[in-house]
């Protein structure tokens, strides 16, 4: 009976068992669906407002470093045990309170970025009604909608992914020819940027905080992966979808319209298919930003409480707090989102990164546990890394206070630097006591 009730709520607090795992082309529509959205148009048309073409693509590149060393890191640590993010920080540094913090945070961030997401979504349906229903109500219908979806778990993900994600590419290809229609592709990749300039230190944190928190929750998805390998290509193949064919599209139009609310353009320019282009979008991203806020939010409250929140009541009432942040006007607010993200997120995944491969402090403990897919004791489990916490907390005021370089590298590489040090001096201080 216990099973049944665990594989009912998608294994929330539990490790995925082998026989529940997906195929590789299920994880990675999934995957690409997190990376290929109007949202990353946003960014790529943000960049190409402000920078050359090639730096934009120089941009790109440094931010997709930083992504994919975070998601294969944490990827493959997950394929592994079977176990989502939130989860998989109590036996990587953080211990149970740390891994209820860790889900809080993750839970809040994901519900800015369903915020933002529905609020694209919202517009493109107030549009298409002729502006009826208004932004409001088209907002409250949509974040409805999309909350009932992700209702039905990762298997839910996986169908919408199989359907949404190639339709998106096509509707999205189409239009792009249409506006990139009659002018010269070399002419607009030597052209200057005519927005207020960006560093090339803010434009890879943006990249990097574009897709920091999917990056972070990979393990959500990679939980369901078979082996490395499949982790390994659904990363990679994301991010050069996501990071390089989106951002260069979006950078190309953004040179030739002049303006970087692309989205807008083309939602007004190609009519009901630049309107399917921003349901399919929404539906894809928003499922996986609810479906990880939720999966963060039940382990918060098993580690408080010691008891299961409902899955499905957790979407619920997270979807409904989305929806709200997106009446409230969280996509004016977008390019700080990003910024923020790109700095608060690194150092976490850094911390457990570093303690998984290098310190490997509880690997005893889920190797003793992975065979019977149960978790370790909570009596053997520490209570709070403190030393993670004063990591992340460093590692972010790195990345918040130091101009020099690239904001999101300086928070990754200072957590992982100073969590090191610090487990390691503690390390040797106990060696010389015994």
């Amino acid at each position: 009976m216990e099973k049944i009730n665990i594989a009912a709520n998608d294994y929330a607090c539990a490790r995925v068992p082998d026989a529940r795992r997906s195929g590789f082309l299920t994880v990675t529509m999934i995957r690409i669906g997190i990376t290929t959205t109007l949202g990353q148009f946003l960014l790529g048309a943000m960049l190409g407002h402000a920078m050359t073409f090639y730096q934009a693509l120089f941009a790109t590149f440094l931010g997709s470093l930083i992504l994919e060393f975070v998601g294969l890191g944490l990827g493959l640590a997950a394929a592994r045990e079977g176990l989502s993010t939130s989860l998989l920080a109590r036996w990587c540094g953080f211990g149970q309170a740390g891994s209820v913090l860790i889900g809080v945070v993750i839970a809040l961030s994901l519900l800015g970025w369903f915020g933002v997401q529905n609020a694209i979504f919202a517009h493109g349906v107030d549009y298409m009604l002729g502006g009826r229903l208004g932004f409001g109500c088209s907002a409250v219908i949509t974040g409805m909608a999309l909350t009932a979806l992700v209702a039905c778990g990762f298997r839910a993900l996986g169908w919408t992914a199989m359907i949404s994600v190639p339709l998106f590419f096509l509707v999205v290809g189409w239009i792009a020819l249409e506006l990139l229609a009659g002018h010269d592709v070399a002419a607009l990749v030597a052209a200057a940027p005519i927005g207020e300039p960006m560093t090339l230190g803010m434009a890879a944190t943006s990249v990097a905080g574009g897709c920091i928190v999917g990056a972070v929750t990979t393990a959500d998805i990679s939980r369901y992966c078979k082996n490395g390998r499949h982790v390994f290509w659904m990363i990679t193949v994301s991010i050069i979808i996501g990071e390089f064919v989106v951002n260069g599209i979006a950078i190309l139009i953004a040179h030739a319209l002049g303006t970087s609310d692309v989205v807008a353009v083309m939602t007004q320019t190609a009519g009901w298919v630049g309107v399917s282009a921003v349901i399919l979008s929404a539906v894809k991203i928003n499922d996986a930003n609810l479906y990880s806020s939720s999966l963060a939010l039940a382990n918060a409250f098993e580690g408080i409480t010691g008891r299961k929140l409902s899955y499905r009541r957790l979407t619920i009432i997270l979807g409904a707090c989305g929806t709200i942040l997106t009446l409230i006007g969280i996509l004016e607010q977008y390019q700080h989102f990003l910024i923020l993200m790109g700095v608060v997120f690194p150092p976490v995944a850094g911390v457990m990164v570093c303690d998984y491969y290098l310190l490997r402090t509880s690997r005893r403990l889920l190797d003793q546990t992975r065979a019977n897919y149960a978790l370790p004791d909570p009596a053997l489990t520490p209570v709070i890394g403190w030393r993670a916490v004063i990591a992340c907390v460093t590692g972010i005021l790195a990345g918040l206070l130091f101009d020099a370089g690239i904001a999101a590298l300086n928070s990754l590489m200072v957590s992982i630097i100073v969590y090191w040090i610090i487990c390691t001096l503690k390390s040797r201080r106990v060696a010389d006591v015994q």
